[in-house]
Protein backbone atom coordinates (compact mmCIF):
# COMPACT_ATOMS: atom_id res chain seq x y z
CA UNK A 1 0.00 0.00 0.00
CA UNK A 2 1.86 3.56 -0.77
CA UNK A 3 1.88 5.88 1.75
CA UNK A 4 -0.20 8.94 0.52
CA UNK A 5 -2.89 5.96 0.53
CA UNK A 6 -1.90 5.04 4.21
CA UNK A 7 -1.71 8.97 5.23
CA UNK A 8 -5.63 9.23 3.91
CA UNK A 9 -6.66 6.05 5.54
CA UNK A 10 -5.01 7.35 9.26
CA UNK A 11 -6.30 10.75 8.51
CA UNK A 12 -9.85 10.47 6.87
CA UNK A 13 -11.45 8.50 9.69
CA UNK A 14 -10.77 10.77 12.10
CA UNK A 15 -11.70 13.93 10.39
CA UNK A 16 -14.56 12.54 9.59
CA UNK A 17 -15.58 11.04 12.78
CA UNK A 18 -14.81 14.69 14.59
CA UNK A 19 -17.54 16.28 11.54
CA UNK A 20 -19.75 13.69 12.19
CA UNK A 21 -19.14 14.16 15.93
CA UNK A 22 -19.57 17.91 15.57
CA UNK A 23 -22.85 17.55 13.55
CA UNK A 24 -24.47 14.83 15.61
CA UNK A 25 -24.25 16.93 18.78
CA UNK A 26 -25.67 19.90 16.63
CA UNK A 27 -28.43 17.55 15.02
CA UNK A 28 -29.37 16.30 18.60
CA UNK A 29 -29.72 19.65 20.32
CA UNK A 30 -31.39 21.13 17.64
CA UNK A 31 -33.85 18.37 17.20
CA UNK A 32 -34.08 17.93 21.12
CA UNK A 33 -35.11 21.51 20.62
CA UNK A 34 -37.15 21.62 18.47
CA UNK A 35 -39.55 18.65 19.36
CA UNK A 36 -39.39 20.28 23.33
CA UNK A 37 -41.01 23.24 22.08
CA UNK A 38 -43.21 21.16 19.62
CA UNK A 39 -44.48 19.46 22.56
CA UNK A 40 -44.71 22.22 24.87
CA UNK A 41 -47.21 24.06 22.42
CA UNK A 42 -49.44 20.99 21.92
CA UNK A 43 -49.19 20.73 25.82
CA UNK A 44 -50.38 24.54 25.97
CA UNK A 45 -53.21 24.09 23.89
CA UNK A 46 -54.21 20.73 25.81
CA UNK A 47 -53.99 22.79 29.17
CA UNK A 48 -56.02 25.63 27.36
CA UNK A 49 -58.52 23.58 26.30
CA UNK A 50 -59.15 22.04 29.76
CA UNK A 51 -59.28 25.35 31.12
CA UNK A 52 -61.88 26.75 28.80
CA UNK A 53 -63.57 23.08 29.35
CA UNK A 54 -63.63 23.58 33.19
CA UNK A 55 -64.86 27.09 32.71
CA UNK A 56 -67.97 26.46 31.19
CA UNK A 57 -68.60 23.11 33.72
CA UNK A 58 -68.04 25.89 36.57
CA UNK A 59 -70.47 28.52 35.04
CA UNK A 60 -73.13 26.13 34.38
CA UNK A 61 -72.39 25.17 37.52
CA UNK A 62 -72.37 28.61 39.66
CA UNK A 63 -75.85 29.25 37.72
CA UNK A 64 -77.23 26.05 38.73
CA UNK A 65 -77.60 24.42 35.06
CA UNK A 66 -75.38 21.58 35.16
CA UNK A 67 -78.55 19.25 35.21
CA UNK A 68 -80.46 20.70 32.32
CA UNK A 69 -79.25 18.65 28.94
CA UNK A 70 -80.43 21.88 26.58
CA UNK A 71 -77.62 23.46 28.85
CA UNK A 72 -74.74 20.67 28.96
CA UNK A 73 -75.20 20.75 25.03
CA UNK A 74 -74.78 24.14 24.70
CA UNK A 75 -71.60 23.82 26.87
CA UNK A 76 -70.26 20.91 24.84
CA UNK A 77 -70.79 23.08 21.72
CA UNK A 78 -68.61 25.95 23.45
CA UNK A 79 -65.89 23.80 23.77
CA UNK A 80 -66.07 22.32 20.44
CA UNK A 81 -66.12 26.28 18.71
CA UNK A 82 -62.91 26.53 21.61
CA UNK A 83 -60.80 23.75 19.68
CA UNK A 84 -62.33 24.79 16.53
CA UNK A 85 -60.17 28.02 16.91
CA UNK A 86 -57.27 26.16 18.91
CA UNK A 87 -56.15 24.79 15.02
CA UNK A 88 -54.12 26.42 13.37
CA UNK A 89 -53.10 24.20 10.37
CA UNK A 90 -55.36 21.58 8.23
CA UNK A 91 -52.87 18.98 9.73
CA UNK A 92 -54.29 19.51 13.12
CA UNK A 93 -57.30 18.23 14.69
CA UNK A 94 -59.08 18.11 17.88
CA UNK A 95 -61.44 15.23 19.06
CA UNK A 96 -63.46 13.83 21.79
CA UNK A 97 -64.70 9.76 22.70
CA UNK A 98 -67.54 8.98 25.29
CA UNK A 99 -67.03 6.31 27.47
CA UNK A 100 -68.79 4.25 24.52
CA UNK A 101 -65.18 5.04 22.49
CA UNK A 102 -67.70 6.79 20.10
CA UNK A 103 -67.17 9.94 18.82
CA UNK A 104 -68.38 13.26 20.62
CA UNK A 105 -66.62 15.93 19.32
CA UNK A 106 -64.19 17.12 16.04
CA UNK A 107 -62.72 20.00 14.46
CA UNK A 108 -62.81 17.86 11.15
CA UNK A 109 -64.29 15.07 9.62
CA UNK A 110 -62.25 11.82 10.68
CA UNK A 111 -63.55 8.26 10.20
CA UNK A 112 -61.80 6.04 12.66
CA UNK A 113 -61.95 2.06 12.82
CA UNK A 114 -62.89 0.44 15.31
CA UNK A 115 -59.31 -1.16 15.93
CA UNK A 116 -57.92 2.50 15.96
CA UNK A 117 -60.80 3.53 18.75
CA UNK A 118 -59.94 0.67 20.75
CA UNK A 119 -55.98 1.51 20.72
CA UNK A 120 -56.81 4.71 21.39
CA UNK A 121 -58.51 4.08 24.51
CA UNK A 122 -55.99 1.82 25.22
CA UNK A 123 -53.81 4.60 25.26
CA UNK A 124 -56.17 6.63 27.29
CA UNK A 125 -55.89 4.26 30.15
CA UNK A 126 -51.95 2.89 29.60
CA UNK A 127 -50.50 6.48 29.06
CA UNK A 128 -52.73 8.59 30.77
CA UNK A 129 -51.72 12.58 29.68
CA UNK A 130 -48.32 11.79 28.25
CA UNK A 131 -47.56 12.26 24.26
CA UNK A 132 -48.25 9.55 22.13
CA UNK A 133 -48.50 8.72 18.32
CA UNK A 134 -50.51 6.16 16.37
CA UNK A 135 -52.74 5.79 13.55
CA UNK A 136 -56.16 8.07 13.56
CA UNK A 137 -58.11 7.59 10.51
CA UNK A 138 -55.38 6.03 8.91
CA UNK A 139 -53.03 9.05 9.52
CA UNK A 140 -50.00 8.38 11.26
CA UNK A 141 -50.54 11.53 13.97
CA UNK A 142 -49.09 12.47 17.37
CA UNK A 143 -51.41 13.16 19.95
CA UNK A 144 -51.89 14.55 23.62
CA UNK A 145 -54.76 14.10 25.80
CA UNK A 146 -56.94 13.92 28.94
CA UNK A 147 -60.00 13.12 30.25
CA UNK A 148 -62.33 15.22 31.04
CA UNK A 149 -65.17 14.10 33.62
CA UNK A 150 -68.11 16.53 33.75
CA UNK A 151 -68.66 15.55 29.75
CA UNK A 152 -67.12 11.98 30.27
CA UNK A 153 -65.18 12.78 27.09
CA UNK A 154 -61.08 11.57 26.44
CA UNK A 155 -60.11 15.20 24.78
CA UNK A 156 -57.38 14.14 22.30
CA UNK A 157 -55.26 17.21 20.68
CA UNK A 158 -53.44 15.40 17.00
CA UNK A 159 -50.65 17.22 15.16
CA UNK A 160 -49.84 14.99 11.96
CA UNK A 161 -46.56 13.08 12.73
CA UNK A 162 -44.87 14.01 9.57
CA UNK A 163 -46.07 18.13 10.44
CA UNK A 164 -44.91 17.29 13.99
CA UNK A 165 -41.63 16.19 12.99
CA UNK A 166 -41.39 18.56 9.88
CA UNK A 167 -38.72 20.83 11.43
CA UNK A 168 -36.85 17.91 12.97
CA UNK A 169 -36.89 16.32 8.91
CA UNK A 170 -35.29 19.66 7.85
CA UNK A 171 -32.64 19.56 10.55
CA UNK A 172 -31.65 16.20 9.81
CA UNK A 173 -31.45 17.21 5.81
CA UNK A 174 -29.37 19.96 6.20
CA UNK A 175 -26.95 18.34 8.62
CA UNK A 176 -26.40 15.47 6.66
CA UNK A 177 -25.80 17.80 3.67
CA UNK A 178 -23.39 19.67 5.59
CA UNK A 179 -21.67 16.53 6.74
CA UNK A 180 -21.31 14.90 3.55
CA UNK A 181 -20.28 18.40 2.12
CA UNK A 182 -17.57 18.92 4.61
CA UNK A 183 -16.32 15.01 4.45
CA UNK A 184 -15.46 16.06 0.40
CA UNK A 185 -14.00 19.29 1.33
CA UNK A 186 -11.47 17.17 3.98
CA UNK A 187 -11.15 14.47 1.50
CA UNK A 188 -9.79 17.08 -1.76
CA UNK A 189 -7.89 19.29 1.60
CA UNK A 190 -6.76 15.38 2.25
CA UNK A 191 -5.43 14.55 -0.86
CA UNK A 192 -3.80 18.14 -1.68
CA UNK A 193 -1.91 17.67 1.39
CA UNK A 194 -0.88 14.23 0.75
CA UNK A 195 0.28 14.48 -2.42
CA UNK A 196 2.73 17.54 -1.52
CA UNK A 197 4.07 15.46 1.35
CA UNK A 198 4.62 12.22 -0.70
CA UNK A 199 5.78 13.90 -4.14
CA UNK A 200 9.77 14.10 -2.75
CA UNK A 201 9.09 10.53 -2.14
CA UNK A 202 7.81 9.69 -5.05
CA UNK A 203 11.08 11.05 -7.15
CA UNK A 204 12.90 8.73 -4.43
CA UNK A 205 11.09 6.27 -6.27
CA UNK A 206 11.26 7.45 -9.96
CA UNK A 207 14.87 7.45 -9.44
CA UNK A 208 15.23 4.10 -8.11
CA UNK A 209 13.58 2.95 -10.36
CA UNK A 210 15.49 4.49 -13.27
CA UNK A 211 18.51 3.14 -11.75
CA UNK A 212 16.84 -0.34 -11.76
CA UNK A 213 16.32 -0.37 -15.41
CA UNK A 214 19.36 1.05 -16.63
CA UNK A 215 21.67 -0.71 -13.93
CA UNK A 216 23.22 2.86 -14.06
CA UNK A 217 24.58 3.04 -10.76
CA UNK A 218 26.13 6.71 -11.66
CA UNK A 219 22.73 8.03 -11.51
CA UNK A 220 21.64 9.93 -8.27
CA UNK A 221 18.22 11.25 -6.31
CA UNK A 222 18.04 14.66 -6.32
CA UNK A 223 18.37 16.27 -2.45
CA UNK A 224 15.24 18.80 -2.47
CA UNK A 225 14.83 19.23 0.99
CA UNK A 226 16.30 19.34 4.30
CA UNK A 227 13.79 17.27 6.35
CA UNK A 228 13.99 13.62 6.47
CA UNK A 229 13.04 12.59 2.75
CA UNK A 230 16.41 14.78 2.37
CA UNK A 231 18.16 12.51 4.56
CA UNK A 232 16.63 9.54 2.86
CA UNK A 233 17.66 10.58 -0.76
CA UNK A 234 21.20 11.48 0.51
CA UNK A 235 21.71 8.05 2.02
CA UNK A 236 20.57 6.67 -0.90
CA UNK A 237 23.38 8.07 -2.87
CA UNK A 238 25.80 7.01 -0.71
CA UNK A 239 24.36 3.23 -0.94
CA UNK A 240 24.63 3.67 -4.51
CA UNK A 241 28.06 4.63 -4.25
CA UNK A 242 29.09 1.49 -2.40
CA UNK A 243 27.69 -0.71 -4.53
CA UNK A 244 28.58 0.81 -8.12
CA UNK A 245 32.41 0.40 -5.76
CA UNK A 246 31.09 -3.89 -5.35
CA UNK A 247 29.64 -4.36 -8.69
CA UNK A 248 32.57 -5.45 -10.97
CA UNK A 249 33.19 -8.42 -7.93
CA UNK A 250 29.59 -9.11 -7.88
CA UNK A 251 29.47 -9.90 -11.38
CA UNK A 252 32.72 -12.21 -10.70
CA UNK A 253 31.27 -14.20 -7.76
CA UNK A 254 27.67 -14.27 -9.71
CA UNK A 255 29.11 -15.43 -12.91
CA UNK A 256 31.05 -18.33 -10.94
CA UNK A 257 27.97 -19.17 -8.86
CA UNK A 258 26.02 -19.25 -12.47
CA UNK A 259 28.71 -22.03 -13.70
CA UNK A 260 28.16 -23.51 -10.44
CA UNK A 261 25.05 -23.75 -10.97
CA UNK A 262 25.24 -25.15 -14.09
CA UNK A 263 27.40 -28.24 -13.41
CA UNK A 264 25.31 -29.00 -10.59
CA UNK A 265 22.18 -28.82 -12.82
CA UNK A 266 23.95 -31.21 -15.19
CA UNK A 267 25.05 -33.59 -12.52
CA UNK A 268 21.10 -33.96 -11.18
CA UNK A 269 19.66 -34.50 -14.89
CA UNK A 270 22.20 -37.48 -15.48
CA UNK A 271 21.32 -39.17 -12.04
CA UNK A 272 17.85 -38.32 -11.86
CA UNK A 273 17.49 -40.98 -14.58
CA UNK A 274 18.71 -43.47 -12.15
CA UNK A 275 18.12 -41.78 -8.50
CA UNK A 276 14.86 -40.92 -7.40
CA UNK A 277 15.12 -36.45 -7.22
CA UNK A 278 14.25 -36.41 -3.48
CA UNK A 279 17.15 -38.61 -2.84
CA UNK A 280 19.62 -36.63 -4.68
CA UNK A 281 18.01 -33.21 -3.60
CA UNK A 282 18.79 -34.89 0.05
CA UNK A 283 22.08 -35.96 -0.86
CA UNK A 284 23.31 -32.22 -2.10
CA UNK A 285 21.36 -30.29 1.47
CA UNK A 286 23.13 -33.27 3.70
CA UNK A 287 25.84 -35.45 2.01
CA UNK A 288 26.84 -37.39 5.64
CA UNK A 289 23.12 -38.01 6.20
CA UNK A 290 23.15 -40.39 3.32
CA UNK A 291 25.49 -42.67 4.42
CA UNK A 292 23.59 -43.66 7.65
CA UNK A 293 20.80 -46.25 7.98
CA UNK A 294 17.40 -45.90 10.09
CA UNK A 295 14.34 -47.91 10.52
CA UNK A 296 11.36 -45.95 9.33
CA UNK A 297 8.00 -47.45 9.06
CA UNK A 298 7.14 -47.45 4.82
CA UNK A 299 4.90 -48.30 2.47
CA UNK A 300 6.02 -51.31 -0.05
CA UNK A 301 4.64 -52.07 -2.99
CA UNK A 302 5.76 -55.34 -5.62
CA UNK A 303 4.10 -55.29 -8.66
CA UNK A 304 4.65 -58.07 -11.32
CA UNK A 305 3.47 -59.15 -14.96
CA UNK A 306 1.30 -62.43 -14.76
CA UNK A 307 2.81 -65.02 -17.42
CA UNK A 308 5.88 -63.01 -18.42
CA UNK A 309 7.72 -65.72 -19.55
CA UNK A 310 4.75 -67.07 -22.37
CA UNK A 311 4.64 -62.97 -23.11
CA UNK A 312 8.49 -62.85 -23.47
CA UNK A 313 8.66 -66.32 -25.44
CA UNK A 314 6.07 -64.10 -28.09
CA UNK A 315 7.68 -61.49 -28.80
CA UNK A 316 11.01 -60.47 -30.82
CA UNK A 317 13.47 -58.78 -28.62
CA UNK A 318 13.08 -55.47 -29.52
CA UNK A 319 9.31 -55.45 -29.55
CA UNK A 320 9.64 -57.19 -25.67
CA UNK A 321 11.42 -54.06 -24.50
CA UNK A 322 9.76 -51.45 -26.47
CA UNK A 323 6.43 -52.97 -24.47
CA UNK A 324 8.33 -53.29 -21.09
CA UNK A 325 9.62 -49.50 -22.04
CA UNK A 326 5.78 -48.44 -23.09
CA UNK A 327 4.46 -50.21 -19.53
CA UNK A 328 7.13 -48.60 -16.96
CA UNK A 329 6.81 -45.96 -18.64
CA UNK A 330 2.94 -45.60 -17.37
CA UNK A 331 3.39 -47.12 -14.25
CA UNK A 332 6.31 -44.76 -12.82
CA UNK A 333 4.52 -41.98 -13.81
CA UNK A 334 1.89 -43.10 -11.36
CA UNK A 335 4.05 -43.80 -8.51
CA UNK A 336 5.93 -40.76 -8.48
CA UNK A 337 2.77 -38.46 -9.00
CA UNK A 338 1.67 -39.88 -5.59
CA UNK A 339 4.81 -39.10 -3.85
CA UNK A 340 6.29 -42.70 -4.51
CA UNK A 341 9.82 -43.67 -4.97
CA UNK A 342 10.68 -46.74 -7.48
CA UNK A 343 13.13 -48.24 -5.47
CA UNK A 344 14.19 -50.76 -8.26
CA UNK A 345 13.03 -53.03 -11.26
CA UNK A 346 13.51 -56.90 -10.88
CA UNK A 347 12.94 -57.94 -14.42
CA UNK A 348 9.47 -57.28 -15.17
CA UNK A 349 8.52 -56.51 -11.35
CA UNK A 350 8.22 -53.04 -10.02
CA UNK A 351 9.40 -52.65 -6.42
CA UNK A 352 8.28 -48.52 -4.88
CA UNK A 353 8.49 -47.42 -1.53
CA UNK A 354 6.40 -44.39 0.21
CA UNK A 355 7.84 -42.45 2.98
CA UNK A 356 11.37 -42.25 1.80
CA UNK A 357 13.31 -40.53 1.76
CA UNK A 358 11.20 -37.71 2.10
CA UNK A 359 7.67 -38.62 4.09
CA UNK A 360 4.42 -37.35 3.45
CA UNK A 361 1.33 -37.51 5.95
CA UNK A 362 -0.62 -39.81 3.51
CA UNK A 363 2.37 -42.10 2.09
CA UNK A 364 -0.14 -45.39 3.08
CA UNK A 365 -3.23 -43.88 1.30
CA UNK A 366 -1.16 -42.34 -1.43
CA UNK A 367 0.27 -46.11 -2.05
CA UNK A 368 -3.15 -47.30 -2.31
CA UNK A 369 -3.99 -45.01 -4.57
CA UNK A 370 -1.13 -45.64 -6.80
CA UNK A 371 -1.17 -49.32 -6.96
CA UNK A 372 -5.26 -48.67 -8.15
CA UNK A 373 -4.56 -46.53 -10.36
CA UNK A 374 -1.64 -48.86 -11.92
CA UNK A 375 -4.07 -51.38 -12.32
CA UNK A 376 -6.56 -48.75 -14.14
CA UNK A 377 -4.08 -47.75 -16.48
CA UNK A 378 -3.38 -51.14 -18.36
CA UNK A 379 -6.81 -50.60 -19.85
CA UNK A 380 -5.22 -47.80 -21.51
CA UNK A 381 -2.07 -49.70 -22.29
CA UNK A 382 -3.83 -52.91 -23.59
CA UNK A 383 -5.55 -51.38 -25.87
CA UNK A 384 -2.40 -49.84 -27.91
CA UNK A 385 -1.21 -53.69 -27.64
CA UNK A 386 -4.22 -54.87 -29.09
CA UNK A 387 -4.07 -52.40 -31.86
CA UNK A 388 -0.10 -52.96 -32.25
CA UNK A 389 -1.15 -57.41 -32.54
CA UNK A 390 0.81 -57.68 -29.00
CA UNK A 391 0.09 -59.74 -25.99
CA UNK A 392 -1.42 -57.95 -23.28
CA UNK A 393 -0.45 -57.72 -19.52
CA UNK A 394 -1.93 -58.49 -16.48
CA UNK A 395 0.03 -57.72 -13.32
CA UNK A 396 -0.69 -58.59 -9.87
CA UNK A 397 -0.10 -55.34 -6.78
CA UNK A 398 1.01 -56.44 -3.01
CA UNK A 399 1.37 -53.26 -0.88
CA UNK A 400 2.39 -53.58 2.84
CA UNK A 401 3.39 -51.02 5.83
CA UNK A 402 5.59 -51.94 8.61
CA UNK A 403 8.89 -50.80 9.23
CA UNK A 404 12.00 -51.63 7.25
CA UNK A 405 15.81 -50.51 7.29
CA UNK A 406 16.22 -47.64 4.54
CA UNK A 407 19.17 -46.35 3.43
CA UNK A 408 22.52 -46.54 1.05
CA UNK A 409 23.20 -50.20 1.29
CA UNK A 410 26.40 -51.54 -0.80
CA UNK A 411 29.88 -51.10 -1.24
CA UNK A 412 32.47 -48.21 -1.63
CA UNK A 413 32.36 -49.03 -5.80
CA UNK A 414 28.67 -49.41 -5.90
CA UNK A 415 25.97 -48.12 -3.76
CA UNK A 416 21.81 -48.84 -3.96
CA UNK A 417 19.13 -46.63 -1.97
CA UNK A 418 17.00 -49.13 -0.87
CA UNK A 419 14.87 -50.88 2.27
CA UNK A 420 15.01 -54.04 4.07
CA UNK A 421 13.40 -56.27 5.99
CA UNK A 422 10.52 -58.51 6.94
CA UNK A 423 8.14 -56.12 5.46
CA UNK A 424 9.51 -55.61 2.09
CA UNK A 425 9.14 -59.64 2.07
CA UNK A 426 5.47 -59.45 3.16
CA UNK A 427 4.67 -56.89 0.31
CA UNK A 428 6.43 -59.53 -2.38
CA UNK A 429 4.55 -62.48 -0.65
CA UNK A 430 1.66 -60.56 -1.24
CA UNK A 431 1.77 -59.99 -4.75
CA UNK A 432 2.50 -63.76 -5.19
CA UNK A 433 -1.25 -64.24 -3.32
CA UNK A 434 -3.18 -62.26 -6.00
CA UNK A 435 -2.98 -65.17 -8.22
CA UNK A 436 -4.70 -67.41 -6.16
CA UNK A 437 -7.11 -65.31 -4.05
CA UNK A 438 -7.89 -63.55 -8.18
CA UNK A 439 -7.51 -60.24 -6.86
CA UNK A 440 -5.73 -57.50 -8.73
CA UNK A 441 -4.26 -55.83 -5.47
CA UNK A 442 -3.95 -57.52 -2.03
CA UNK A 443 -2.75 -55.07 1.02
CA UNK A 444 -1.57 -56.26 4.60
CA UNK A 445 -3.64 -55.91 7.56
CA UNK A 446 -1.35 -52.89 8.92
CA UNK A 447 -1.68 -51.34 5.58
CA UNK A 448 -5.72 -51.61 6.20
CA UNK A 449 -5.76 -49.63 9.55
CA UNK A 450 -4.08 -47.22 8.21
CA UNK A 451 -6.64 -46.53 5.17
CA UNK A 452 -9.21 -47.85 6.95
CA UNK A 453 -12.90 -45.49 5.93
CA UNK A 454 -10.64 -44.00 3.48
CA UNK A 455 -11.32 -46.60 0.79
CA UNK A 456 -14.03 -49.83 0.58
CA UNK A 457 -11.73 -53.08 1.37
CA UNK A 458 -12.74 -56.60 1.97
CA UNK A 459 -11.55 -59.32 4.35
CA UNK A 460 -10.22 -61.95 2.62
CA UNK A 461 -8.03 -63.95 4.57
CA UNK A 462 -6.05 -64.52 7.32
CA UNK A 463 -2.80 -66.25 6.08
CA UNK A 464 0.61 -67.09 7.14
CA UNK A 465 3.11 -66.94 3.84
CA UNK A 466 6.46 -69.00 3.12
CA UNK A 467 8.89 -69.27 5.86
CA UNK A 468 5.75 -67.37 8.45
CA UNK A 469 4.22 -69.27 11.07
CA UNK A 470 1.93 -66.34 12.37
CA UNK A 471 -1.05 -65.17 10.25
CA UNK A 472 -1.81 -61.74 8.61
CA UNK A 473 -4.47 -60.64 7.30
CA UNK A 474 -5.04 -59.67 4.10
CA UNK A 475 -7.37 -57.00 2.26
CA UNK A 476 -8.99 -56.24 -1.10
CA UNK A 477 -9.55 -52.68 -1.71
CA UNK A 478 -11.49 -50.91 -4.67
CA UNK A 479 -11.64 -46.73 -5.53
CA UNK A 480 -15.59 -47.46 -5.42
CA UNK A 481 -18.18 -49.99 -5.25
CA UNK A 482 -21.20 -50.03 -7.03
CA UNK A 483 -24.42 -50.87 -4.84
CA UNK A 484 -24.46 -54.68 -5.88
CA UNK A 485 -20.92 -54.96 -4.31
CA UNK A 486 -21.35 -52.68 -1.80
CA UNK A 487 -23.93 -55.06 -0.01
CA UNK A 488 -21.73 -58.17 -1.11
CA UNK A 489 -18.63 -56.69 0.50
CA UNK A 490 -20.63 -55.72 3.40
CA UNK A 491 -21.78 -58.96 3.98
CA UNK A 492 -18.87 -60.69 3.28
CA UNK A 493 -16.91 -58.66 6.09
CA UNK A 494 -19.87 -59.40 8.51
CA UNK A 495 -19.40 -63.12 7.54
CA UNK A 496 -15.85 -63.18 8.03
CA UNK A 497 -16.04 -61.97 11.83
CA UNK A 498 -18.67 -64.81 12.68
CA UNK A 499 -16.05 -66.81 10.99
CA UNK A 500 -13.10 -65.97 13.36
CA UNK A 501 -15.50 -66.57 16.02
CA UNK A 502 -16.37 -69.96 14.85
CA UNK A 503 -19.85 -69.50 13.86
CA UNK A 504 -19.67 -71.06 10.73
CA UNK A 505 -23.46 -71.74 10.45
CA UNK A 506 -24.37 -68.20 10.65
CA UNK A 507 -21.21 -66.92 8.54
CA UNK A 508 -22.61 -69.94 6.22
CA UNK A 509 -25.93 -67.56 5.53
CA UNK A 510 -24.08 -64.60 5.14
CA UNK A 511 -21.96 -65.98 2.20
CA UNK A 512 -25.06 -67.24 0.51
CA UNK A 513 -26.69 -64.26 0.77
CA UNK A 514 -24.14 -62.55 -0.70
CA UNK A 515 -23.84 -64.82 -3.61
CA UNK A 516 -27.35 -64.41 -4.04
CA UNK A 517 -26.59 -61.00 -5.30
CA UNK A 518 -23.68 -61.83 -7.46
CA UNK A 519 -23.08 -65.47 -8.34
CA UNK A 520 -19.68 -67.10 -8.33
CA UNK A 521 -18.27 -64.66 -6.12
CA UNK A 522 -14.56 -66.27 -5.83
CA UNK A 523 -13.67 -64.87 -2.44
CA UNK A 524 -17.44 -65.64 -0.89
CA UNK A 525 -17.30 -69.08 -2.09
CA UNK A 526 -13.76 -69.46 -1.20
CA UNK A 527 -14.87 -69.16 2.57
CA UNK A 528 -18.43 -70.74 2.08
CA UNK A 529 -16.52 -74.32 1.34
CA UNK A 530 -14.44 -73.45 4.64
CA UNK A 531 -17.93 -73.12 6.86
CA UNK A 532 -19.49 -76.24 4.99
CA UNK A 533 -17.14 -78.25 5.99
CA UNK A 534 -16.63 -76.58 9.26
CA UNK A 535 -19.89 -76.65 10.05
CA UNK A 536 -19.77 -80.55 9.62
CA UNK A 537 -16.20 -81.31 10.82
CA UNK A 538 -15.74 -78.13 13.44
CA UNK A 539 -11.98 -77.38 13.96
CA UNK A 540 -9.90 -77.94 17.08
CA UNK A 541 -9.40 -76.08 19.67
CA UNK A 542 -7.04 -73.51 19.24
CA UNK A 543 -7.86 -72.99 15.60
CA UNK A 544 -7.05 -69.33 14.57
CA UNK A 545 -8.45 -69.34 10.98
CA UNK A 546 -5.05 -69.18 9.40
CA UNK A 547 -4.29 -70.76 6.29
CA UNK A 548 -0.52 -71.87 5.51
CA UNK A 549 0.45 -70.81 2.53
CA UNK A 550 2.96 -72.84 1.42
CA UNK A 551 4.04 -71.28 -2.19
CA UNK A 552 5.36 -67.82 -2.72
Amino acid sequence: MRIRSKIILVVLPILILTLALAEAAGWFSATNGVTRLAQDFMSFKRYELEKYADNQWKLLVDNGYGGRPEMLAAAKNAVAAYSRGLVLSDTELIFALDSAGELAMSTARVSMSAVEKALLRSSFLRQGELLANGDIGGVRRVYAFFYFEPFDWHICLTEEYAAFYRDVDKITTQTLVVLVSSSLIAIILLLVFARALTSPLNKIVKTMNAIIASADLSSRVEVEYNDETGKLAQTFNAMIGDLERSYKQTKRFAFESVLARKKEQRIRQIFQKYVPKDLIDKFFASPESMLVGENRELAVLFSDIRSFTTISESLAPDDLVNSLNRYFSTQVDIIMGHNGMVDKYIGDAIMAIWGAPVKHEDDALQSVLSGLDMIDALGDFNENQRKLGKPEFHIGVGINLGLVTVGNIGSEKKMDYTVIGDSVNLASRLEGLTKTYRESLLISESLYMAVKGKVPARLLDAVAVKGKTRGIKIFAVRRSLSEAERRVWNLHNEAMLLFYKRRFGEAKEKLEAALAIVPGDFSAENILRRCIEYVKNPPAEGWDGVEIMETK
